[in-house]
């Protein structure tokens, strides 16, 4: 079995208890808005694996020597997962048709932007958004996924949400 960290919208500010889940997990997934390359370095899967792509904000927040892609799939198991931040398929909340348009031949799609965890399973491909990571409009606390994907099984996606830190 290959585990996926699912991540977006930290803002320059990636909580330590994601960080945490990060560390057990073989892969990491940034959907982007990550604002600071210190965000990129503290995420340690265990096999160093790091998938990230740009967001909306990324060009505002100077993520010097690096240049991440907008959209990236990548393969896991025998099946595709692509991530993109999502802003383009809707302002304030990216359609899910849309993006199963865009990527018809992936298992998940994985966006961020909107700051709210989404599974919504409803249909191949899964659409799926793992909520802001960080301090900034978290709706309820800071928030990822985990896709714990094997091959010729189902796979599964475990949520985890941890309380706001006052500041």
């Amino acid at each position: 079995m290959v585990t996926v960290a699912v991540i977006s919208d930290t803002h320059s500010h990636l909580d330590p208890r994601i960080a945490d889940i990060i560390r057990e997990c073989d892969v990491a997934v940034h959907a982007g808005d990550i604002c600071g390359l210190d965000v990129i370095e503290s995420m340690q899967p265990k096999t160093g694996k790091i998938i990230a792509v740009t967001g909306n904000n990324d060009p505002y927040c100077h993520l010097t020597g690096t240049s991440l892609p907008e959209v990236l799939s990548f393969e896991v198991a025998g099946e595709t997962i692509t991530v993109e931040h999502g802003h383009t398929h809707g302002a304030h909340q990216p359609c899910h048709e849309s993006l199963r348009k865009a990527h018809p031949d992936s298992k998940i799609i994985i966006y961020g932007h909107t700051h709210k965890k989404i599974i919504d399973k409803s249909t191949t491909p899964w659409v799926i958004n793992p909520g802001a990571a960080g301090n900034t409009r978290t709706h309820g606390g800071p928030s990822c996924l985990v896709i714990e994907c094997e091959e010729n099984q189902e796979w599964q996606i475990k949520k985890f949400r941890f309380a706001d830190v006052e500041r």
